[in-house]
């Protein structure tokens, strides 16, 4: 019982931060399946957490990899497709977004997967070098090396969008 009830307070507290996550990262239409089965991962494996306090930092980490599989699934199956697809804007990411970020997040969807990942979580999911590190699974100093160089590369590109 107290799984479940530490779940739906999870579910209640993180939810929206999570589907915005997975929509920055790149999910798009499928964000709200990507966090649905990162809960049921975390559901799976609850008793192996070290704390339940580690939970928001699991459900991040497990964001970010079930992106990045899809990412990966997707760069795969239209490589063999040889068909070109043009992008389409799921509901969340329209409803999820102001107007003045559009063009901040139409500069993110062009920067490499790391540093879209580490700039999304440092500065819209607001984690420090370290939540950083362990959501993405390496180690601060190159979190600092993402976030400097997608810095650049973001402000390169919102100069030249003017």
């Amino acid at each position: 019982m107290e799984r479940e009830t530490a779940m739906i307070r999870l579910f209640d507290g993180h939810h929206a931060q999570l589907v915005r996550l997975a929509v920055l990262l790149g999910a798009e239409q499928d964000a709200e399946d990507v966090v649905a089965e990162a809960y049921c991962v975390l559901h799976s494996r609850w008793y192996r957490l070290r704390a339940p306090d580690a939970a928001p930092a699991y459900l991040r980490s497990v964001v970010c990899n079930l992106v990045r599989m899809r990412i990966r699934r997707l760069q795969v199956s239209r490589r063999h497709a040889n068909v070109e697809l043009s992008p389409i804007d799921s509901a969340e990411s329209t409803v999820m977004l102001h107007e003045d970020q559009r063009q901040v997040v139409d500069a993110l969807k062009n920067l490499p997967t790391r540093q879209r990942e580490a700039l999304v979580l440092r500065y819209w999911i607001d984690l420090k070098e370290r939540e950083i590190a362990d959501a993405m699974g390496i180690s601060a100093g190159a979190v600092k090396s993402h976030i400097s160089r997608g810095m650049h590369a973001l402000s390169h590109a919102m100069e030249t969008h003017r």
